[in-house]
């Protein structure tokens, strides 16, 4: 299947309508933000500011957006494309930037990782180390431990460490609630999925017995799959995403296939809400700007 036809892949018609005026605004301001602070990392980036090859989530942020809405009592083990994420969950901004500039402020103390957070409103983030889907793994511990309903965030090129699989497996068969997500762009660094393997990740996670899916980023179709599954019990869904930027650094090499960010816009617009999205456009853009005023 070409990439452009992963846009609308098992993405329910209309999903939008399934969820309040209100909802749809919270998921377009989650997306907003998290896209507008990260072309204000361009913008620092390209003044040569900092030279960090930070991993950017412009092209995913359907899915953070989802989680932040639908993932209030989820212990949430994060991957490290996961900007969108942080600030979808109510991460304070200024505390993300200041871990992007390595500063003793920064959300995990300038490190990049390696520190659990607490944002409140019961939401809970544990920072990825920088192992690849080493987080997988000890999210499961996490929900053996505690039992509580539990998010494990991951890459396609992660599904395909021992950490993911020996975990589908433990989670499996101690029926845990563990919630896997994977945010598939297609590429492990440069490398496409066809080039590294010839499995689908959702028959091997139905094959250890957990709820699987596979679908498209569409956020309000996501959210709906989220509240169907039965969370007592593990579950697997794979959400074809975009990259639009490298694997590292704010480069881009070709435009991506489609654009979820403008086409929850463009969905949105036609039910009449223009108006309110160009108020968030302009609140979003005020907030991050004001965050990084200082690094312009």
């Amino acid at each position: 299947m070409s990439e452009e036809n992963y846009q609308n892949y098992n993405v329910i018609p209309n999903a939008v309508d399934l969820f309040s005026r209100d909802t749809q605004l919270s998921v377009y301001q989650k997306m907003a933000e998290a896209r507008i602070f990260e072309e204000y990392i361009v913008k620092v980036s390209s003044s040569g500011k900092f030279s960090i090859k930070i991993h950017m989530s412009s092209g995913q942020e359907g899915v953070g957006a989802a989680i932040g809405e639908v993932a209030w009592d989820y212990q949430i083990f994060t991957q490290h494309r996961a900007m969108d994420l942080f600030l979808s969950l109510g991460g304070p901004v200024e505390q993300l930037r200041d871990e992007i500039m390595c500063l003793d402020t920064g959300c995990c103390g300038g490190k990049i990782g390696g520190a659990f957070q607490y944002f409140g409103n019961g939401r809970r983030m544990y920072a990825h180390t920088g192992f690849i889907g080493e987080n997988i793994s000890v999210g499961v511990g996490a929900a053996l431990g505690n039992g509580e309903k539990t998010l494990c965030f991951f890459g396609d090129g992660a599904a395909e460490e021992d950490y993911a699989l020996s975990a589908f497996g433990f989670a499996a068969t101690h029926k845990l609630p563990v919630l896997f997500i994977c945010t598939d762009n297609d590429l492990s660094v440069l490398s496409p999925k066809s080039k590294r393997r010839s499995w689908s990740l959702v028959d091997v996670a139905k094959g250890f017995g957990l709820q699987a899916l596979d679908l498209s980023d569409d956020p309000f179709t996501l959210m709906h799959h989220i509240q169907s599954l039965d969370s007592r019990l593990p579950a697997l869904i794979n959400c074809h995403v975009c990259r639009n930027y490298w694997h590292a650094g704010v480069g881009i090499d070709n435009p991506p296939p489609w654009d979820r960010y403008h086409l929850v816009r463009s969905a949105l617009i036609e039910r009449g809400l223009e108006k309110e999205l160009q108020c968030i456009d302009e609140k979003a853009t005020e907030k991050m700007e004001a965050a990084w005023k200082a690094y312009l």
